[in-house]
């Protein structure tokens, strides 16, 4: 039977882990969109320097942008599958949380702005929008620790690394910091309070988790930002076909777009992650940051897409090898992220699964030899879409079996 009821208030004790039939909610995927909007914005930037061939500041504002953007949604979706009430307070900080994200997004630029004229970071537009989404989600985590007595002091750390983290983004944009060495020392320190105080809340005291809706959520982000990929071509393509009209490279181009984000989602969703995050809850943050790498080399990847179509359009002082690598660099690091995490879940180095990633690199690898060779940059473009069809054709016709033994190994002990 359907149960209708209003959103009251509900106290925030904890979720089943074990919870049959968990779900991503409606409300976390409109939270999900806030961030593909900061994912475009980014790639956006990206797209823009790497074609005017300012490579350092589009790989230091990426890199920046991408890490703060990823952040704030595993922290805020680890949150949520631990303790989501959906009632009226849940659902109006997760707003606030998402206006939160807008302006970060809004920041985007300003920061990218500065990285590429060399001036002081200009990371106060991100920063205050980073603090409009850690109030809200400070808020959510003293509500857990005031009403739920088993994971109090789980949630009283994880709002205290949030604070000591927010108190020092704020201080860090405040000084202006010109350095990149002392930058950069900076932005390791505070990443290191932020990614470690969750590690530390789980390991002594735990966190109601639950494993495939963790897994959902993931997997959910991952193909949301594979749209906004086929997104960016598409317009990225319209613009350029305004300019220069329909030709060959623009047809191939939108076709390795599409091949591209097929075949990533093809890859990713090969792996069953919840029963392995399930079977080794211990692992679970290699999982869990690895997806850092993950994200971000997806959202890059659609970037360089963009910066293949100014190419195609003659607004790029880039030429065919550099627009080819702005796409297989991204690819490559997704190709060697997506495997480790596997690794690292099973704490083991399978000889196949190697090959695999061996065959990626070596397509994508490929695709910039015939590029530099003289091939056109659709069809060097095309050449590195065959590289996710390496581990999908290995897993349909061999892989399935050793992904089946190592669940089946799981599901034994």
């Amino acid at each position: 039977m359907t149960v209708i009821r209003p959103h009251r208030l509900t106290r925030m004790l904890g979720r089943d882990p074990l919870e049959q039939a968990r779900r991503a909610t409606p409300l976390e995927l409109l939270f999900d969109l806030a961030f593909v909007v900061a994912f475009a914005q980014a790639g956006n930037e990206v797209a823009h320097l790497v074609a005017d061939g300012r490579i350092g500041a589009a790989v230091g504002g990426f890199l920046f942008s991408a890490a703060a953007i990823c952040w704030a949604w595993i922290n805020f979706a680890w949150f949520a599958s631990g303790f989501d009430t959906d009632d009226w307070v849940f659902r109006a900080l997760t707003m606030v949380q998402m206006a939160g994200v807008l302006v970060v997004a809004l920041g985007v630029a300003p920061l990218f702005e500065s990285i590429a004229h060399g001036e002081a970071l200009d990371n106060g537009v991100l920063v205050a929008g980073y603090i409009v989404m850690r109030v809200a989600m400070v808020a959510q985590w003293l509500r857990a620790a005031a009403q739920s007595r088993a994971f109090r002091r789980t949630a009283l750390m994880n709002a205290f690394s949030i604070l000591v983290a927010q108190i020092g983004w704020v201080v860090m944009a405040v000084l202006h910091l010109r350095s990149v060495p002392l930058l950069i020392a900076f932005t390791l320190v505070l990443y290191a309070i932020e990614l470690t105080g969750p590690i530390v809340a789980k390991r002594l005291w735990g966190l109601p988790w639950h494993s495939e809706h963790i897994a959902e959520r993931y997997g959910l982000l991952l193909i949301i930002t594979l749209g906004e990929v086929l997104l960016g071509t598409i317009t990225a393509v319209t613009s350029a076909v305004g300019r220069v009209g329909w030709s060959e490279e623009a047809v191939l181009l939108v076709i390795a777009g599409v091949l591209l984000a097929f075949g990533v989602w093809w890859c990713y969703f090969i792996v069953p992650f919840s029963a392995f995050i399930e079977r080794h809850r211990e692992r679970v943050w290699m999982f869990g940051y690895g997806h850092i790498l993950v994200f971000s080399a997806v959202a890059a990847f659609g970037a360089g897409l963009h910066v293949a179509a100014y190419v195609i359009e003659g607004e790029a002082v880039i030429g065919v090898v550099g627009a080819v690598l702005s796409v297989t660099i991204p690819l490559a690091v997704f190709t060697i992220a997506y495997f480790t995490i596997y690794s690292g879940l099973m704490m083991r180095i399978d000889a196949f699964h190697i090959g695999l990633a061996l065959g990626m690199l070596a397509v994508l690898g490929l695709a910039v030899v015939v590029a530099a060779l003289g091939w056109s940059l659709g069809w060097s473009l095309l050449v590195a879409a065959v590289a996710p069809l390496v581990t999908v054709i290995g897993y349909e016709t061999v892989g399935y079996r050793h992904v089946a033994q190592d669940v089946a190994d799981l599901e034994a002990a």
